[in-house]
């Protein structure tokens, strides 16, 4: 796997390449913390559950399943849990690529309850950083795959392409083996996603704001 610290990548990043505020910190802290939890399932090493086992490590907690239930919570959330919404609301008509509705500028707050579109918006954003953390942890140069498909199949996946070191576990990552993960997470990670980010605000400044003719 990935260091903890660089599956918040990808949450950061996309709120990074957004328009300002058009994803508030309630929605930010909840990518960190879906693009994070999957690998809670290391507990099952304190439990003796099996690495290879369905609920061992980059297990279930691993697959796009779970990342659905994760963003199925945050729809739930963002909808009932508060008459201001996560995301800003969108028109009925749109039809913009995902990325794009993402960093359209946000409305300004409404004391409304949020609308279906933006609740959806919400649960995207979810999913798409809790999916983000198997499909890093695939990218990996050791350990075993991850349970994508889970529970339809337990067969483990990785990627062709493995560039990035996996990271070791906490009695080791402060050494010389955690310090050579974090560069490669430097180079295959953090620097990739950064380029993307700068790239996407060349291509789409951020509209300018309007002047004042009184």
């Amino acid at each position: 796997m990935p260091s903890i610290i660089t599956h918040a990548a990808v949450p950061l990043a996309l709120w990074c390449a957004a328009d300002r505020g058009r994803i508030p910190p309630r929605l930010l802290g909840a990518g960190v913390i879906a693009a994070m939890l999957p690998d809670a399932d290391v507990l099952a090493f304190a439990l003796h559950i099996p690495y290879a086992d369905a609920f061992g490590h980059r297990g279930a907690s691993h697959s796009l399943l779970f990342a659905l239930v994760l963003a199925v919570l945050a729809a739930v959330l963002a909808f009932f849990g508060s008459r201001r919404p996560w995301s800003a609301p969108l028109s009925s008509g749109s039809r913009q690529p995902w990325l794009a509705v993402l960093c359209q500028p946000r409305l300004a707050p409404t004391t409304a309850k949020p609308t279906l579109a933006s609740t959806v918006q919400a649960a995207a954003f979810v999913f798409v950083c809790a999916a983000s953390h198997p499909l890093l942890d695939a990218l990996t140069s050791g350990g075993l795959g991850v349970a994508l498909a889970w529970p339809w199949s337990e067969h483990r996946f990785f990627a062709p392409w493995r560039p990035i070191r996996v990271s070791p576990f906490a009695p080791q990552f402060f050494s010389a083996r955690g310090l050579a993960t974090l560069l490669s997470e430097l180079r295959w990670v953090w620097l990739p996603l950064a380029g993307a980010v700068i790239a996407w605000k060349l291509i789409h400044p951020a509209p300018a704001a309007p002047r004042d003719l009184s």
